[in-house]
This record gives C-alpha cells, sequence and structure tokens, in this order.
C-alpha cells in the first residue's frame, strides 16, 4: 500500500511508515514531490538500485568525458607541469621568453 502525505503530517506522525510500503511527502501548498520513505521491508532492495543507478550515472558522466581524452596533442616541455607551472610556461610563451 502507499499513500501521500504532507510533510507536517508525517512529522507529526512518523510511525505511519508501518502500515504502507512507501509514503510519498509532498508540499501542500505547491504540490510538489519532497521525498519518498520506504518501508524497512524494501530498504535494501532500494538502497541497492540506487546504488546502481549512482554508479550507471558516474560512468555515463566519465564516459562523456573521455570521449575527448587524447584528443588533443600536448608538446613535449608542457608534459610534466602541474597547473601553476603550466600557467608560467604559456605566459612565457606569449611574451616570448
Amino acid at each position: 500500500m502507499t499513500t501521500t502525505i504532507g510533510i507536517r503530517e508525517f512529522s507529526r506522525n512518523s510511525n505511519l511508515i508501518q502500515n504502507y510500503d512507501y509514503i510519498q511527502i509532498e508540499d501542500k501548498k505547491t504540490h510538489q514531490r519532497k521525498g519518498l520513505f520506504v518501508s524497512d521491508k524494501y530498504a535494501d532492495m532500494v538502497k541497492k538500485l540506487l546504488k546502481k543507478k549512482i554508479a550507471a550515472d558516474k560512468q555515463h558522466e566519465l564516459d562523456e568525458i573521455m570521449q575527448f581524452a587524447g584528443s588533443m596533442k600536448i608538446k613535449d616541455r608542457f608534459k610534466d607541469l602541474d597547473g601553476k607551472e603550466l600557467k608560467i610556461e604559456i605566459a612565457k610563451a606569449r611574451c616570448g621568453m
């Protein structure tokens, strides 16, 4: 069983979670969904699903970034420099030093 309740109603009576599989929390004024409380018997399953989803999202972001990896050639004189040293060398190159 499921239900939708307001934030205040849930804070006043948090024992409602025992009667439902999950409770959707919404702001009664704006009718915006604020969260979802899941019964303890489904908590482990939801955690596993969320971990998979988060890992997939991170991998997708990494794949988008990595498609550009190696697409630029770096001159040998810049290869082993950290960020600060790289800025200095670029400034020197612009000034003709």
